[in-house]
């Protein structure tokens, strides 16, 4: 069989399949998908690639934050398959809050992001998984079966640069998440930016900003802007 280019295929007709749904009718043994992405076409050529293994079933489609969450209490499916750029909050800060309501279900993050930071935080959060987008096609089946099975998976290219760039000693007892709070900031960026940037929600990111100023015990942006250009965090 010709392999499909997932990406360029839509369904002539999108059936999501709601989280209230008979779970009794799973056949024995399956592994029970909640597909997560904000992009319909982008879902109908994930779930054309995961329909097309005898032993997955894809139980429910969410197209934001919540619409996830809300599935996966109603499902308790095996994995989620969850994109980090969704609308309804934060998905990276979704992980942890997954895990503790549903610790069968299994993560496997799909994205565009191919920055380590964002690698390290999600399977620190609890993910099992992270597969890019431009790899879907031959990672992300393999990557739900690791899940599955409680195993781990990595795109190989960002696994080799997480290797070989581990992340530096934040200064100053500051966290990894308030060093990059603390560069956009030095930066120019507003809070709302930061929020998007990071996948944040604007809340969390006030809650940064109020922390760092706590501990460098500075006040005004044009103090943050000195420390980090003396501290290296951004570069004139």
């Amino acid at each position: 069989m010709d392999k499909v280019d997932t990406f360029t295929v839509m369904s002539t007709t999108e059936q999501p399949v709601e989280a209230d749904g008979d779970q009794a009718s799973s056949a024995p043994g399956a592994i029970r998908i909640v597909l997560a992405d904000d992009h319909a076409v982008v879902r109908s050529g994930l779930r054309l690639l995961l329909d097309s293994e005898p032993d997955f079933e894809v139980v429910a489609e969410a197209s934001n934050v919540d619409a996830a969450k809300r599935y996966v209490r109603g499902h308790h499916p095996t994995v989620l398959v969850l994109d980090l750029n969704m609308p309804g909050g934060s998905s990276l800060e979704a992980i942890p809050v997954i895990r503790r309501e549903s610790p069968d279900t299994q993560i496997v993050v799909l994205t565009m992001q191919q920055e380590p930071a964002f690698a390290r935080q999600a399977l620190g959060d609890g993910a099992l998984g992270y597969v890019l987008k431009e790899a879907a096609d031959d990672e992300l089946v393999e990557a739900v079966r690791r899940a599955a099975a409680g195993e781990s998976f990595l795109n190989p290219r960002l696994g080799a640069r997480l290797a070989s760039e581990p992340p530096p000693g934040p200064p100053d007892d500051l966290s990894e998440r308030e060093v990059d709070v603390l560069r956009l900031i030095a930066l120019g960026h507003t809070n709302a930016e930061i929020a998007q940037q990071l996948y944040l929600s604007v809340r969390t990111v006030e809650t940064h900003r109020s922390h760092i100023q706590q501990k460098l015990r500075l006040s005004s942006r044009a103090e943050l802007v000195g420390y980090a250009l003396e501290r290296g965090l951004i570069k004139t």
